[in-house]
Formats: C-alpha cells, sequence, structure tokens
C-alpha cells in the first residue's frame, strides 16, 4: 500500500484520530456522514498513518451492517464544516464490487480523494468524541453549510426544501430518493443537480448582466471592451457558482469548457468547431482522467458535439443577447436544441442506463424555463430574502404535480436490455443523421442505424435450460436465475450501510441491463446480508412474488405477501424443475436459529445428463447431514 491508501492491518481496529471537517455534513435519520481530513491518528498510543482523507459516519443508537452489531448510544453532535474532531473511528478500504452494470462504489470515492470509510465509535466504552475548536480552513463550505440550514429552518416542507438545498448548494443528498425516480422517468434529472446545463445558463445570464452594467460606463469601455468584460465577467462569476455549489465534478468540467472557449474568442480565434469541440473535452481530460469512465462526461461530450454538428450552439455572449431580443425565436430554438439532443442521445442514454425516457421532450419543453428562469433564480435570490423561497417551493409544487403525472403514464419510459457498446455507438451516429442539417434522402438513413439498439435483446437460456448468475454483493448472496421465459432472484444481499444496499447499488441495474422482470424473489433466511437489498428490488418488481422461512419486518410486509417456503414445493418453468427440499414443516417448529430454517432450492435442467445446482443460503452442518440423507 501507499501513503494515500489504508494500512490492512488498520482495517476494523479502532484508530483515535484528529481532523478537520472538509465538506457539509449528510443528516439523515438515522445519523450522519461527513469527509474528514485526517491531521494526526493513534492506534493503542502509537502513531500511525491514514489516507489523507475519509468518509466518517457517525450513527445514533445501535444498528447492524453486513452482520456485524454495533451498538451506539451517544447521539451524533452538531458537526459543522471546517471543524477539529478526536474521534475513535473503526475503519476499512473501500471495497467496489465486480459487477458490469452496477454503480461503481470505489472510482466514486476515489474522484472524492477518499481512500478510507468508516464509522465513529462512540458507545459507552468508547473515548467521547470531542469537538477541538472551529477552523476557518473551509468557509466557502461552512457558508453553505449555513445556507442548507436557512433553508430547512424556513422552508416546512422538507421535499421541497431538499430541492431548493439542491439548486442553490449542490446538496443532492437532501432529495429523496422517490424525487430522483420520477427525474430520471421524465429525463430531467439533469435540471435538479448543479450539472453543466446550470454553470452554462449562469454563464450567459452572468455574461449578459456584467455586459449590461459595463455599458452604463464610458470610463470601463474604454478601458476594456464590453463583449470582453462580458464574457470574462460570465466566466469568473459562474466559476463562483460552481464553487459555492459544491464544486461537482460536472461544473468543474463545465467551468473549464468555459474557459477554453472564453480563451480560444478572446484570442481571435477561429478554429473550425470539431477542433474546439476535441480541445474542450482535451482540457477536461488531462485535468480529470477519470472523466473517461464515467456515464456524464460521455453524455455532456456527445451533447456538446451534436449541438456544434447540427448548428444548434451558439456562442454565449450572443446567445444571451439573442434570448432577451427574439424571446420567441429562442424559445423554438431551445425546443429544437432540446429535440435533438433527446434524439441523438437516446442510444448512448440507453447503452449507459438501459432506460430512455419517452415523455423526456414534453417534460424538458415545460421544466427546463420553469426551473432555469422561474425555480433557480426564487431559490438562488432567497439567500438575500428568505421569503423568496416560500415562491420556490410553490413552484416546485406546481412543478412536481406535472412531473409525476407524466412519470405515471404506463410509457413513461423505455427499458431495454443493453447493447453492445458498437450497437450504441452505431446508434448515436444514426441519432445524428435523424437531426443533422442534411437533406432528408441522408437524414433517413438513420433510422436503420437505431435498429440494432432498438431491437437488441439479452441473451437467454434455450428451453429446458437454465442460467445462473452470481452477483458480486460482497458478503451475503444474491443469485439470478434465469430459464427461456421465467426469473427468479435467489436472496438480495446485505445492506452496506444506513443508506445504501445491494438492492439499489447491484442487483437493480442488473436486472434493468438484461430487461428481466422477476417472477419470484426467494430469500433464504432473515439475515441481513442476504434480505438488505429485498426492499428495493420489490419496489422496482412489483410483479414477482416473495417465498421466505421466515418473518420479514414490516417494510417488507407492506411491499409484499410473504409465503412460507416447505419442503416439498415444486414448480417448473419451460422445462426447468424447481423443488424445495428444506425445511421441514416441523422445522420451524424445533429450529434454534435463523440459519438452519434457511430455503434450499435445487434447480435441475431437462435433458440427460440433467444440470443441476443447489442454492443452500446459511444452513449448518446437521441441515446439510439431512440434505445429504435424503438425496
Amino acid at each position: 500500500y501507499d501513503a494515500r491508501s489504508l494500512d490492512p492491518a488498520l482495517e476494523g481496529r479502532d484508530v483515535l484520530l484528529t481532523g478537520v471537517v472538509t465538506d457539509m455534513p449528510q443528516r439523515n435519520e438515522a445519523g450522519l456522514r461527513f469527509t474528514l481530513a485526517v491531521d494526526s491518528a493513534a492506534l493503542d498510543g502509537r502513531q500511525v498513518q491514514l489516507p489523507p482523507r475519509l468518509d466518517v459516519g457517525w450513527y445514533a443508537g445501535g444498528y447492524s451492517l453486513a452482520g456485524e452489531q454495533v451498538s451506539l448510544q451517544r447521539q451524533p453532535g452538531d458537526v459543522r464544516a471546517g471543524e477539529r474532531w478526536r474521534l475513535t473511528v473503526r475503519l476499512k478500504a473501500p471495497h467496489g464490487n465486480r459487477n458490469p452494470h452496477g454503480f461503481d462504489y470505489e472510482l466514486w470515492l476515489w474522484e472524492r480523494g477518499v481512500q478510507a470509510t468508516g464509522y465513529v465509535r462512540a458507545g459507552a466504552d468508547d473515548p467521547e468524541p470531542q469537538r477541538l475548536e472551529q477552523t476557518w480552513a473551509h468557509p466557502v463550505a461552512l457558508l453553505r453549510q449555513s445556507v442548507r440550514e436557512r433553508i430547512y429552518a424556513h422552508v416546512e416542507q422538507r421535499q421541497f426544501a431538499g430541492l431548493i438545498a439542491a439548486l442553490v448548494v449542490g446538496d443532492q443528498g437532501a432529495i429523496d430518493r422517490v424525487d430522483w425516480d420520477v427525474f430520471r422517468a421524465t429525463g430531467i434529472s439533469h435540471l435538479v443537480s448543479i450539472s453543466g446545463l446550470h454553470i452554462t445558463i449562469f454563464a450567459w445570464g452572468a455574461a449578459w448582466l456584467v455586459g449590461w452594467l459595463w455599458r452604463r460606463s464610458f470610463v470601463l469601455c474604454n478601458a476594456l471592451p464590453a463583449s470582453t468584460a462580458a464574457l470574462m465577467g460570465g466566466v469568473v462569476l459562474a466559476s463562483a457558482y460552481a464553487v459555492f455549489s459544491g464544486w461537482g465534478v460536472p461544473a468543474q468540467r463545465t467551468c473549464l469548457m468555459l474557459a477554453t472557449l472564453a480563451f480560444l474568442r478572446l484570442g481571435g480565434a477561429r478554429w473550425p468547431w470539431p477542433q474546439v469541440w476535441m480541445l474542450a473535452c482535451a482540457v477536461v481530460v488531462v485535468a480529470d482522467p477519470w472523466a473517461l469512465l464515467q456515464a456524464g462526461f460521455w453524455l455532456s461530450f456527445v451533447a456538446v458535439g451534436v449541438l456544434f454538428a447540427t448548428d444548434a450552439a451558439v456562442a454565449p455572449a450572443s446567445s444571451t443577447e439573442g434570448v432577451l431580443r427574439h424571446t420567441a425565436s429562442r424559445l423554438a430554438a431551445m425546443l429544437r436544441e432540446q429535440w435533438v439532443v433527446t434524439v441523438a442521445l437516446a442510444p448512448l442514454t440507453l447503452l449507459l442506463f438501459g432506460q430512455v425516457s419517452l415523455v423526456g421532450l414534453l417534460a424538458n419543453a415545460v421544466a427546463i424555463p420553469w426551473v432555469t428562469l422561474v425555480l433557480t433564480p426564487l431559490a438562488l435570490l432567497g439567500v438575500l430574502l428568505p421569503p423568496l423561497w416560500d415562491l420556490a417551493a410553490s413552484a416546485i409544487a406546481v412543478l412536481m404535480a406535472l412531473l409525476q403525472a407524466l412519470a405515471a403514464l404506463p410509457w413513461a419510459t423505455l427499458t431495454l436490455a443493453t447493447a453492445p457498446w458498437w450497437m450504441a455507438a452505431v446508434g448515436v451516429l444514426g441519432g445524428v443523421l435523424l437531426v443533422a442539417r442534411l437533406p432528408l434522402s441522408m437524414r433517413s438513413l438513420g433510422l436503420p442505424l437505431l435498429l440494432p439498439v432498438l431491437l437488441w435483446q439479452a441473451p437467454v437460456p434455450p428451453t429446458g435450460q437454465f442460467e445462473m448468475l452470481a452477483a458480486d454483493v460482497g458478503q451475503g448472496n444474491a443469485v439470478l436465475v434465469r430459464t427461456a421465459t421465467h426469473a427468479l432472484l435467489y436472496d438480495a444481499g446485505p445492506r452496506y450501510s444506513l443508506e445504501s444496499d445491494a438492492g439499489h447499488r447491484v442487483l437493480l441495474p442488473l436486472l434493468q441491463a438484461l430487461h428481466t422482470r422477476l417472477d419470484t424473489l426467494v430469500l433464504s433466511h432473515r439475515d441481513t446480508d442476504h434480505v438488505g437489498g429485498a426492499p428495493a428490488v420489490l419496489t422496482m418488481q412489483p410483479q414477482a412474488a416473495l417465498l421466505s422461512s421466515a418473518a420479514v419486518d414490516d417494510r417488507l410486509q407492506s411491499l409484499r405477501t410473504v409465503q412460507r417456503c416447505v419442503a416439498g414445493q415444486r414448480w417448473e418453468w419451460d422445462g426447468v424443475q424447481f423443488d424445495i427440499l428444506h425445511p421441514q414443516t416441523t422445522d420451524y417448529n424445533s429450529a434454534r436459529t435463523p440459519n438452519a430454517l434457511s430455503c434450499v432450492l435445487r434447480i435441475q435442467s431437462a435433458g440427460t445428463p440433467p444440470q443441476v445446482a443447489l442454492l443452500v443460503g446459511d444452513v449448518e452442518q446437521a441441515q446439510e447431514l439431512q440434505l445429504v440423507a435424503s438425496l
């Protein structure tokens, strides 16, 4: 290991460390999480070296994660950005999962400069966490935290307060997961995060304002042309907004691209658009090589190129003036731009996310001007005049009513199996041809290029055979079994933390990429490393039946009626035989542990010789011997 990674000998050990909180803590019903810059650390009185940045959780009460029971009595303190704390923390190196379609947790932490995660040990036998001092090492983060607290104190409805906080200070964690589902279904996720669109529109508005004010002064215009001042002011103010909103990776890329375009314009360069496009992207990649592994980079990269290629992109200064002078024509141009980007990016969106919004064009036609011209200005001006946040909340209520109605439509989204990358590349080319300023005969060639992506089906086993995919969920179990027309999920993996689980992080992306509808979810027993991801799976797969050996918690009971698994249950799918071998009915009265009640499922294909698989959960030795004797 190197100085940036965690020494394996320190994993699972209680380390006493001193560090400074570098960003806004994220608070939820379970506690809070924050990033800590380490000053010093000690283990058993001996100084040790830790990674410079840690992602730390401080949970309230008792909880159990991935089979480990932890009891914490002390409530989390009022942690603020810039504070120096002395804490006892149990650490581990971040471990991602090797799944082709899931969330890359390690890469996400790596981009944030985090090389270890952990939680505060605050039990009765642990040293009490101590707040040492308030430093001024992170004044912007402290200001953002203060503004967020003012928003939550002023806006009563947490849902609306979270959306306002996301727009003002870039707190994406403040948005409810249910709202994110609505935004994805309607294709407007980019509008409620501090994305390239926000920064670019802010730059245009700032450039117009600086130019308008500059032209009011004869002295200033003599010193520097108003157009130059507007361009420079737009980039500077947009960068300041990006810093205040958290300086997220998308905002950083946008500021770099804006600065590159401004540099070319101020230098009098009149390059062809492909060269401008490639230079801006090269600057971003040099500054952040990891951008090449991010879906957001490729979406914005291709979107900007499509707008350039179709003549829909406009230089910031002139386009801002055009918006003001020709509102009607610019609105028409914005609609065309949205149409161009929607059609051209649909294949790439299907490749990266497995779905595309069919109502996105309509939703964006309303949401873009509403969020850009009404909601965001009200949210930002509310920092100076808090009553404007009430108007912003009303604007959110109107928007959410429309979006929820659109998301509820049965055809709101198109979900397809994830096609190979080369098919998506051909599909993007087809989308560009369809919207390009070319003769109709040439544009029509784009349609056949789109067909491979739209018609692609993930391979399935032939009749009489089955396929097993063991998802990498870390500790625990999750196995997807597919036949020609049916699918079963055996266990749903663990709950990684109080904020994430295997269902959202691994299983739902896998099911979506394969375009698979579950017929049955089998939960072998009630241990959290086997059922942690079940709520997410059942929520997104409402047609799936639930089979389990133990009573499940109230949340699962509210999602699905539980059928008890008992030896002798049998069914057949596409010539493949499924048999429950354990537990017996009498075991429910005599078993002492949940493991002993694990549902044991045997799967047998047709043909000679048949292929047989046995899924046993966590049965113990006595049950294993019983099964061997009965087979």
